[in-house]
C-alpha cells in the first residue's frame, strides 16, 4: 500500500525523543556509549539520559569545538561517543575539528546535528542550518544522514552506534509521522521508497519527506498523477544505483530538502544524473540564496514551496 495522508501514522514523538530513547536503551548495556553535549541536554531530549546514566554524560558547556576534541578522543580509547549539539553551531563552529579531529584521524564520533534546518524558527538565519550538508558532503570518511521518521531515526542510531567511520545525523524538533508501515528496511546508502509511482518521482531528505507524501496523494487525488516518494535518507553516500533506476524510467524528478539549494541533496542528485547521461526534467526544492523569511518552520516551508501544496505545483510544472 501506497503512504496517503489517510493511511499515514502519526507519531506523538519527535525523532529527537526516539533518538534519546534508542540511546537509553543502548547505554543500558554497554557502557561504552558516551554522549557529550554542549548546553544541549535539554533541547537535546537528554535529561531522562542523564538521569540514568550520570556517568555516561559529559558536559562542555557552550563550546562546541571542544565538544568536538573531547568526543574525538574518547572515541580514540574505545567509546562510541555521540556528541549532540545544535546543528547550526556544530556544523559551522565546529567544522575545522570535524575535518581533522573526526574524520581526518578517523575516530567513529556521531556527530548529532539537533533543531537543524529550519527548526528554530523566528530565531533567523544565525541559527539556521542550510549549511550542513554542503559543507559536511566535501569531507572524506563521513556519512551524512537525515531520517525522516521515527523509524529512520532509531535504525540509524542503532546502525550508527556499530559504524566505525565517523557519521553526522541531522534531526529536526517536530512530531513526524510514519512514512511507511510496508518499508522497513535501513542502510546507510540506501534510499527507501515509501510511496510507488509512475508518472513522475520525488526525492525527499529529513522532514521534508512527509509533506512530500502529502503532495503525491494530492496529486493522485486532485490531477490523476501517479508520484513515486523516496525517503534519500543518506546525503553521503548517496544512492546511486536508486537515482539510475529512477532516471531510467524516464520520469521527471523533484529533490526536496531542508537546505540551501546549494550544495545538498539537489546538486548532489544532480551531478550524479548529468555526468552519467541522464537528461530527466528535474527541479530542486529548497531555500534559496537568501536571507529566510521571520516565521515557524511551518511558516518557512509554506513560503519556500516545501509543502503539500508547493510540491505538487512543481511536480504539475514538469509532468505538463
Amino acid at each position: 500500500m501506497n503512504a496517503t495522508i489517510e493511511n499515514i501514522a502519526v507519531s506523538q514523538r519527535a525523532n529527537l525523543e526516539v533518538f534519546s530513547g534508542t540511546l537509553q536503551h543502548l547505554a543500558q548495556s554497554d557502557r561504552d556509549i558516551i554522549v557529550v553535549t554542549s548546553d544541549s541536554r535539554g533541547s537535546g531530549k537528554l535529561v531522562p539520559f542523564g538521569q540514568k546514566f550520570p556517568e555516561q554524560i559529559i558536559e562542555v558547556g557552550i563550546a562546541e569545538q571542544n565538544l568536538v576534541g573531547v568526543a574525538a578522543g574518547l572515541a580514540s580509547a574505545g567509546k562510541k561517543v555521540f556528541a549532540v549539539s545544535p546543528a547550526c553551531f556544530l556544523t559551522a563552529r565546529a567544522l575545522e575539528q570535524i575535518k581533522n579531529d573526526v574524520a581526518y584521524s578517523d575516530n567513529p564520533v556521531k556527530l548529532i546535528g539537533i533543531s537543524a534546518g529550519v527548526s528554530y524558527g523566528a530565531l533567523g538565519s544565525t541559527h539556521h542550518s542550510l549549511h550542513d550538508f554542503a559543507v559536511l558532503r566535501t569531507i572524506n570518511n563521513l556519512i551524512v544522514v537525515a531520517p525522516a521518521d521515527n523509524f529512520e531515526t532509531e535504525q540509524a542510531i542503532l546502525l550508527a552506534a556499530e559504524t566505525d567511520v565517523p557519521v553526522y545525523i541531522r534531526f529536526g524538533k517536530k512530531q513526524m509521522p510514519l512514512l511507511s508501515e510496508e518499508e522497513k528496511t535501513f542502510e546507510f546508502g540506501k534510499g527507501r521508497v515509501v510511496r510507488e509511482g509512475s508518472d513522475v518521482t520525488i526525492i525527499g531528505t529529513g522532514e521534508t519527506v512527509a509533506p512530500a507524501i502529502l503532495a503525491a496523494d494530492k496529486l493522485e487525488r486532485e490531477h490523476n498523477i501517479s508520484a513515486t516518494v523516496v525517503s534519500m535518507h543518506t546525503i553521503k553516500p548517496l544512492d546511486y544505483d536508486l537515482l539510475r533506476n529512477i532516471a531510467a524510467s524516464g520520469q521527471p524528478i523533484i529533490t526536496v530538502e531542508e537546505h540551501s539549494i546549494y550544495g545538498g541533496l539537489g546538486e548532489a542528485c544532480a551531478s550524479f544524473l548529468i555526468q552519467n547521461d541522464f537528461h530527466n526534467r528535474f527541479k530542486i526544492i529548497g531555500i534559496p540564496d537568501e536571507y529566510t523569511v521571520t516565521g515557524s518552520q511551518t511558516e518557512i516551508f509554506n513560503h519556500y514551496g516545501i509543502s503539500e501544496g508547493g510540491i505538487a505545483a512543481a511536480a504539475l510544472g514538469l509532468v505538463r
